[in-house]
């Protein structure tokens, strides 16, 4: 008996500490979206579209900067090979400038390493960082994580100098998940193997899917004569292409979601889906659970008060002339709580 007692005393202690580990968290309330881009130099310029279509269709679909890290390490607007300064094409026909007026780069140049990302998802970024620099997260937020650039089969090379393991990556969303970082979270890759770097994952409520099998390249989808380089990857090509239809009131779901984007004969490569981890069906999961943004109400307390006005200022005089006047009106408000 006293074995049992103490057993249940040591999984309360875990409970309590770590954030309801075993079971359930609060309610979905907020989302982010950590978007990185690890390749420089123009021949990558289409890693740098890639990155910017995401960030394009999170933001349209209402998640603000202010719950956005960008990080490109390189910059293809600037570039001087660029014959169209300031501005990213996905298309060659130039329907959509992904850079557009607004962007918000958080993280850029050699700025973008496998440290800065993992003290960025983790929470250990320095003391003196803005809060535009930090992923402010708790347990009720759902995370959405995009990473394209160059990789093999179990890591993703960060400007041809570093590199972060799936052996790495999967530590980092376990301490997310100990330190209460996040609710669900989703992770996307865009590269070469890609399959290999959600393969380490073990912590909950993680759905992860990638462009490519393990031993299978992850493909461009067409070049731009102009600037004489590939200007987008396919998978993610499609990826942008499904959102563009997409609403902030959208029904659609994950499942309709990864099957529009995963046609081989569209994206030339076997994009691999791992939900093992995730607790809810995916035809039940809304897209917009991630790419959208949230903003539930609640309604925490109800109460009247009287509201003076003009009239009700107004002397009573002796002769009771104001005796008809109206009484003062009453007033009901509700405490809401907007969350992004």
């Amino acid at each position: 008996m006293k074995f049992w007692l103490h057993t249940f005393i040591f999984i309360a202690v875990l409970h309590a500490q770590f954030g309801n580990v075993f079971g359930a968290r609060k309610n979905h309330t907020n989302n982010w979206a950590v978007i990185a881009c690890t390749s420089r130099y123009w021949f990558n310029y289409r890693h740098i579209a890639n990155a910017l279509s995401v960030y394009r269709s999170v933001k349209r679909l209402g998640i603000p900067d202010s719950h956005i890290i960008l990080m490109l390490a390189d910059e293809m607007p600037c570039n001087p090979r660029n014959s169209r300064p300031a501005r990213v094409f996905n298309n060659v026909q130039q329907k959509i400038d992904v850079y557009g007026d607004n962007v918000e780069v958080d993280y850029k140049g050699y700025e973008v390493t496998p440290e800065n990302l993992v003290r960025v998802l983790t929470g250990r970024v320095n003391e003196n960082s803005p809060r535009s620099k930090r992923l402010l997260s708790d347990e009720t937020s759902n995370i959405l994580v995009y990473l394209t650039g160059h990789g093999g089969e179990g890591f993703l090379k960060f400007q041809e100098a570093e590199e972060i393991t799936n052996i790495e990556l999967a530590d980092v969303f376990e301490q997310m998940w100990l330190k209460g970082r996040y609710n669900e979270l989703l992770l996307l890759t865009d590269t070469c193997q890609a399959a290999s770097i959600h393969a380490k994952c073990y912590s909950p409520n993680i759905l992860a899917a990638a462009s490519s099998q393990v031993g299978e390249d992850s493909l461009s989808h067409h070049d731009d004569p102009k600037i004489g380089v590939p200007i987008i990857d396919r998978w993610t090509y499609y990826i942008l292409q499904f959102l563009e239809g997409v609403q902030p009131d959208s029904k659609k779901t994950m499942k309709e979601f990864f099957e529009q984007t995963s046609d081989y004969y569209l994206v030339r490569s076997h994009p691999h889906v791992r939900s093992d981890l995730f607790q809810r069906p995916l035809d039940k999961t809304l897209l917009t659970d991630f790419f959208g943004s949230v903003h539930s109400t609640e309604i925490t307390k109800q109460y009247d008060f009287e509201l003076e006005t003009e009239e009700d200022k107004t002397p009573v005089t002796e002769d009771k002339t104001n005796i008809n006047k109206q009484p003062s009106k009453k007033y009901s408000f509700v405490s809401q709580i907007p969350t992004l």
